[in-house]
């Protein structure tokens, strides 16, 4: 039947397809870029239409350049959360700024606007009250600098081009309230959708390519000009570059313009798997409404497939075509999205988490079955028999989000972007999104979640109001099963997926299971019956709040394994299987294995590894360490590290037991037990031993993304002394004595403003003491650092004739055993002239260094230029029948890098100018960290 269209229809079609047109915003850009200057002046005319139901006096836009402008700035402060100091100590010349000349309305009438403080974010006041679906055009005149994109990679690059992207003014969302978010480089600006035409004019030596349609472009003396067009758009991203690198596919519909590449891959094969992938895309997903897609190693670069692939690509164990096709695949995804579904960036990011990460699941089972995590290394013998070697490459998604679960850092899926710790934002969230996809398509079945991924898709690109509870209605209305608790245990909270098989009894013709839920966390799983490794049948079972009783026929199994597949991204795996065949093979076989693996579920894994420890007395120890410790936290881990002194003939080491539990996320988090023991020389022929029970309680504030930690530990350190006879008239305290020890440490590490303090009681059978720390480093807003240390300790009870308990000034004697000092009992050489600063924190050795009674010290320092910095340190110490005495002294520090290698030059102290005096190189300190776990630490603390 063929319906004729009447005039009267056809005016009614069109009268509803221009007001939608034209219910959007519209931008009009001008803008000159000035390549000697690295600024654009920009005249911009903008039609704000107000979609809202409510009439608006004050407008806002998002002005994200800005958020390089100073030290205080949201971004700014986000950079010295994450140890990032780039931005602070920044010159003006590298700092990116927005400098408004002029805001008019279409009247020509002046509008007053202003900065929302040292906010990314300027207010518009009008004239009069805008009306729901009225519009009003707005003139803004301004110029932009650029900033240096050493700091988050948009901006110039100097003799590489421009990144541009979020460089002009865009407007704010108004949904009931006004969103309004600053830039703290988490690429998730919320803006209007508009149609924008952007007239472009740059440098000449300069090739461009944009998200954008390009309409037009010329070149003249001097300079180019381009035209770029785009419709149910959100912000124009250009990219400038020195050299034509990229390259455009063109497809039916679309044209794909990238600079992705291989060097070990043809362009041709290149070209074939683009087109594999946009095929792919289309189906799962549909139509890119857009007429360009721009994929960019720039893109890429900023949101990478994390995990083995950021290994350098000489060593990188892929085959070239999957490599770039994983590259391709992310990125494509990743901006198809972006710029098709325009959900709140900043609070339902987890939606296209959810979507690419699945996608990405799938298109490996897809194509790429056998895939393995190592690749190629996974081939390699030494290497194969690791459990590693036998992941496949999805698998790297439940290790990766389980990383975060298990240190107890993860976070829901609804979390706010700003408010996710590095980790979680860049890697541990999205994997945990795709993950929670791929469960409900197993649950559901996979056709059910592809049909409503690709309904969703349909109705809701470039829809302005979607929202997430969009995408939760979408599947419910495919699902034929309960799925709430997808959406409000397993999106909406962090708690934990933990199922054990409890107990098993068998008949002739059924097995019955008790399936205990660990965590409480209402989920359905799925329980696996395998006969020599091989699935012979699969059951869900739900509603499970603690334990279930479950009966299923009997069909051969030999063994029953809950989530089998590793669909289900489950807290702990270890407890989840059950053999038919006895009690004695139910135990799972011990697995001795070189170096750390990932966590195998069938086996106790042992691990061992040589090592090699040095101090002077006992030289260098080569040994073994033998431990549990998985790439992944475990409650209960042992490390047991005995080693060999050529030196001294004999063994020492240590050997350490912990168990660790995690309460919640905040307030008291973590309690820890353990027991840990040490054996080692602090003079030749002289050995020590320590045995020290333990237990501290961890506290953290409600924001996770701080870096404050408060911990109180209690502990009784036993020491245990066999001392060469020829100095035992030396030593004239007991060899072996116990001290119980209880401290309370106040951290925030932060690299603007770092503060420190602990309260520390010591007792033993011969003294008492209570001692005090406090420790503050500042970076002003003039890039001077202070850094200013304060320490206070007095006897209550002292009954010893040494000095060996003593308060020391400089060099405390250590009777703890807690300093990594490399020749402990030196007095003179160069060990004697490591410095670990400790209790009076002095650099200069003084005589009478030692006070029985109190003492009170502060250690300053500034830096003149650099890691140069001046030094000293001023306090009073007091022994018994002594008065007190005032010390003093100062120097040149060179801050090489705090904590783990610095040298003092002492200039002039107590002892007089010591510069001058003849034995000055032995006055010379030194701090050194030869650790390698501490210094790992260096660059794992931004990401936690």
């Amino acid at each position: 039947m063929i319906t004729r269209c009447t005039p009267f229809r056809l005016f009614l079609i069109l009268f509803a397809f221009c007001s939608q047109l034209w219910a959007q915003h519209r931008n009009e850009v001008t803008a000159l870029l000035d390549g000697d200057a690295h600024d654009i002046k920009i005249t911009q005319k903008f039609t704000y239409v107000n979609e809202s139901t409510e009439g608006l006096s004050v407008l806002y836009f998002n002005d994200w350049n800005h958020a390089y402008s100073n030290k205080n700035t949201a971004l700014a402060k986000r950079f010295g959360e994450e140890f990032n100091r780039s931005l602070h100590l920044a010159k003006d010349r590298e700092r990116g700024f927005t400098d408004i000349k002029s805001v008019v309305a279409n009247d020509y009438a002046g509008l007053d606007w202003k900065r929302l403080g040292n906010r990314d974010i300027i207010s518009v006041t009008l004239n009069e009250i805008l009306q729901p679906n009225d519009s009003i055009e707005l003139f803004f005149t301004y110029t932009i600098q650029l900033p240096d994109a050493k700091f988050t990679s948009y901006g110039y690059s100097p003799g590489f081009g421009y990144n541009l992207k979020n460089w002009y003014l865009t407007p704010a969302v108004y949904r009931g309230e006004w969103k309004l978010y600053d830039n703290i480089n988490l690429d998730d600006l919320y803006t209007g959708i508009t149609e924008s035409v952007i007239n472009f004019t740059y440098p000449e030596k300069l090739h461009l390519v944009s998200n954008f349609g390009e309409s037009s472009s010329t070149k003249f003396p001097g300079g180019q000009y381009a035209k770029l067009i785009g419709r149910n758009r959100k912000s124009c991203e250009i990219i400038l570059t020195t050299t034509d690198r990229f390259t455009k596919h063109k497809f039916e519909n679309l044209t794909v313009t990238s600079d992705l590449e291989s060097n070990k891959y043809d362009d041709v094969y290149q070209g074939i798997s683009i087109n594999k992938i946009i095929h792919y895309l289309h189906e799962h997903l549909g139509e890119y409404p857009h007429d360009n897609l721009l994929v960019s190693e720039f893109d890429y670069s900023r949101s990478p497939l994390y995990g083995v692939n950021q290994l350098p690509s000489f060593i990188r164990p892929y085959e070239e075509q999957f490599q770039f096709e994983m590259k391709f695949l992310k990125t494509a995804i990743r901006n198809y999205l972006q710029e098709t579904l325009f959900l709140n960036p900043r609070t339902e990011r987890w939606v296209n988490d959810a979507i690419t990460y699945y996608l990405m699941i799938k298109y490996v089972e897809e194509y790429y079955p056998n895939q393995k995590l190592a690749g190629k290394l996974s081939k390699i013998w030494g290497f194969r028999g690791f459990h590693l070697a036998q992941m496949g490459f999805n698998e790297q998604y439940t290790m990766l989000s389980m990383l975060s679960a298990r240190k107890n850092i993860d976070q829901a899926l609804t979390t706010r972007n700003d408010s996710l710790i590095k980790f979680n934002e860049k890697i541990a969230n999205g994997y945990k999104a795709g993950l929670g996809m791929s469960y409900l398509s197993e649950y559901l079945g996979e056709r059910k979640i592809d049909s409503s991924i690709t309904t969703f898709y349909k109705e809701f690109h470039l829809e302005s109001k979607v929202t997430a509870d969009d995408f939760r209605k979408t599947i419910e209305k495919f699902s034929n099963k309960d799925i709430d608790w997808f959406f409000d245990e397993y999106v909406a909270t962090d708690k934990k997926i933990d199922f054990k098989i409890k107990s098993i009894q068998k008949t002739e013709d059924s097995i019955s299971l008790i399936i205990k839920n660990k965590r409480g966390t209402n989920v359905p799983i799925s329980l696996f019956g395998l006969q020599n490794d091989s699935v012979i049948s699969k059951y869900w079972f739900t509603d499970i709040d603690t334990t279930k009783l479950v009966t299923i026929p009997r069909n051969g199994e030999d063994r029953m394994v809950l989530n089998y597949d590793q669909k289900i991204p489950e807290f702990n795996q270890r407890d989840n299987w059950k053999t038919l065949n006895g009690f004695f093979s139910s135990n799972k076989k011990l697995k001795f294995q070189f170096f750390k693996d990932t966590e195998d579920p069938y086996y106790n894994q042992i691990f061992y590894v040589p090592i090699a420890n040095f101090n002077l007395y006992d030289g260098i120890t080569p040994g073994m360490r033998i431990y549990n410790k998985t790439f992944l936290e475990r409650p209960f881990q042992y490390d047991i590290a005995p080693t060999y002194s050529f030196l001294e003939r004999t063994m020492v080491g240590k050997a350490g037991f912990r168990y660790r539990k995690y309460h919640k996320k905040t307030g008291l988090y973590v309690s820890e037990y353990s027991i840990s023991g040490s054996t080692s020389h602090f003079q030749e022929n002289s050995r020590f031993s320590t045995l020290t029970p333990a237990i501290s309680f961890g506290w953290r504030p409600n924001d996770l993304i701080s870096n404050r930690r408060q911990t109180l530990l209690f502990r009784y350190r036993n020491v245990f002394r066999s001392i060469d006879e020829n100095i035992a008239d030396e030593i004239d305290t007991d060899p072996d004595y116990g001290v119980m020890n209880v401290r309370f440490i106040d951290r925030d590490n932060n690299i603007l403003n770092y503060n420190s303090w602990f309260l520390d009681a010591q007792h033993s059978n011969n003294f008492t003491k209570l001692s005090f720390e406090y420790e503050y480093r500042k970076l002003f807003q003039s890039n001077r650092q202070l850094n200013f240390r304060l320490f206070a300790g007095k006897f209550l009870r002292n009954n010893t004739e040494s000095d060996f308990f003593s308060f020391a000034l400089d060099r405390p004697t250590d009777y703890m055993f807690d300093l990594a000092y490399l020749g402990r009992s030196e007095s003179s050489g160069l060990y004697s002239q490591q410095i670990i600063i400790a209790e009076g924190g002095f650099k200069s050795k003084l005589e009478n260094p030692f006070a029985n009674d109190w003492i009170v010290t502060t250690n300053a320092s500034t830096n003149i230029w650099r890691w140069v910095e001046a030094y000293g340190d001023l306090g009073f110490i007091r022994s018994k029948g002594q008065d007190a005495r005032f010390v003093y002294d100062s120097g040149i520090r060179l801050n090489l890098v705090t904590d783990y290698f610095e040298l003092y030059f002492p200039v002039y102290s107590n002892r007089g100018w010591e510069i001058a005096q003849d034995d000055y190189g032995q006055r010379i300190r030194f701090v050194v960290t030869i650790s390698p776990r501490t210094l790992i630490g260096l660059f794992t603390r931004k990401w936690f």
